[in-house]
């Protein structure tokens, strides 16, 4: 898969299946009789991803307090809801609407207080954490990188928060940005992969990349050593996001929003979405090509070298140096990441990092596929999910944000990848020997010049 451009600067775009883990529904306990027979009565309704995660958001709503997080279960293609606290009409009330209800211990509110005190604890280059709606837990990860007093930190700050609150586990890498000098999308000397065309504020035609891509470079070119074909608007890297808006420098520049996915098939991205826990998704990026895998946490933040990042997607999807920027999707056409950093490789596996594409469209006025998406992505996004990708899995601010609060996980740098120009690099991708034999066909054009 490669984002090719053509006279005029044509972009592909990359998209991926959506699916999700199952989880079993357990049914809160009713002490009115009249309630539970409603309950029985309404059994679980069969929803798409995309009504999953419409149906999150209003029960969020609804549920206020009790509701702590929801993820999609793709096997019994069912919206699961936690519940926290013993109110029969609410249960009764998420039942009826359609969804599974499974009772949890731990609230939004609690698990957004714990990962404020890791934030404040724990903030160790190297570690990284997010909410899993699945487990009702905070998944804390360490590189490694981290050792001794700092694992000792780490651990005590875990076991401080309380039994059955999160959990810690190593990861055999190191979490670094995935940028890197030699092919596909070039600037400053670093080599990214684009995401996604976007339509900018002002209408014109532009693409979405890592914010530590755009921190890298003000120019960047389809091509080693290139003429420029676009200018980085605007970076975020680190803080509060990993993204850069870049504007083709020719106004009359052609980005589609449409996927190469290599083969002679193409898939057009219709709209941004949520991700959700458990949802398997498809990455392109200009050094390892397409690869598949699961979200694993949301919310997430990253504690990388160059500085922390929050509100990332955590999944076990691999990538590589180059990769940066390149975009997560849906079979269907949903946008849903731009790839940020981890740990391992694609041999190896381990964790990788997405910038969610709702939060970057919402941050730069942008919008994407139809326009309907647009920047924020919905309404939806607000309780954990919007768009078809839905299967929110998440509480609190986030948003379909399964959970906690500003903590999230930020990866570091995903490329700044110019659209286009990954496709256009993929003939002088060859120059790092990461993704040269990628072409600008396949790895530059999927969609996402990682």
């Amino acid at each position: 898969m490669s984002h090719k451009r053509i006279p005029k600067r044509k972009a592909a775009l990359a998209a991926g299946a959506v699916a999700a883990l199952g989880a079993a529904a357990l049914l809160l306990p009713n002490a009115n009789a009249s309630q539970t027979d409603a309950a029985d009565d309404a059994a679980p309704r069969t929803l798409k991803a995309a009504e999953a995660s419409d149906l999150a958001s209003r029960l969020a709503e609804q549920l206020g307090g009790a509701f702590a997080g929801a993820y999609y279960d793709a096997d019994g293609r069912q919206l699961v809801v936690n519940v926290v606290g013993d109110d029969n009409d609410l249960v009764v009330q998420a039942k009826k609407a359609g969804a599974a209800v499974r009772e949890v211990d731990n609230s939004t509110a609690e698990i957004e207080a714990a990962a404020q005190t890791l934030k404040a604890e724990a903030t160790i280059p190297g570690t990284a954490w997010a909410v899993d709606p699945r487990t009702n837990r905070i998944q804390v990860t360490a590189d490694s990188t981290v050792t001794g007093a700092e694992w000792d930190r780490l651990e005590s700050t875990v076991q401080d928060l309380g039994s059955g609150m999160a959990t810690v586990k190593r990861s055999a890498g190191e979490f670094k940005p995935f940028v890197e000098g030699g092919d596909a999308v070039f600037g400053g000397g670093a080599r990214c992969s684009l995401g996604f065309n976007v339509t900018t504020q002002d209408g014109a035609p532009g693409f979405l990349t890592a914010g530590h891509c755009g921190v890298a470079a003000a120019e960047w070119s389809d091509a080693q050593n290139g003429a420029p074909i676009g200018t980085v608007e605007t970076a975020t890297f680190p803080g509060e996001g990993d993204f850069a808006l870049v504007a083709y420098d020719d106004p009359a520049t052609e980005a589609p929003s449409t996927v190469d996915l290599g083969d002679g098939r193409t898939v057009e991205i219709t709209q941004a979405a949520e991700a959700a826990v458990g949802q398997q998704v498809l990455r392109m990026g200009s050094t390892t090509g397409l690869n598949d895998g699961t979200v694993t946490g949301l919310d997430a933040t990253v504690n990388y070298a160059e500085g922390t990042v929050t509100g990332l997607i955590q999944t076990d999807v691999c990538a590589e140096p180059g990769d940066s920027g390149g975009s997560l999707f849906t079979e269907d056409g949903s946008a849903i990441g731009l790839t940020s950093g981890g740990s391992g490789d694609c041999t190896a596996g381990g964790e990788t990092f997405f910038q969610p594409v709702t939060t970057a469209l919402e941050a730069v006025g942008a919008t994407i596929g139809t326009g309907d998406a647009g920047a924020g992505a919905g309404d939806e996004a607000g309780a954990g999910g919007a768009g078809d990708e839905g299967a929110v899995a998440g509480a609190g601010d986030g948003g379909a944000v399964a959970g906690a609060g500003d903590e999230g996980a930020g990866a570091g740098d995903a490329g700044a990848g110019a659209d286009d120009q990954a496709a256009g690099g993929a003939g002088d991708q060859a120059g790092d020997g990461h993704g040269a034999d990628r072409g600008a066909d396949d790895a530059s054009g999927a969609a996402s010049r990682q």
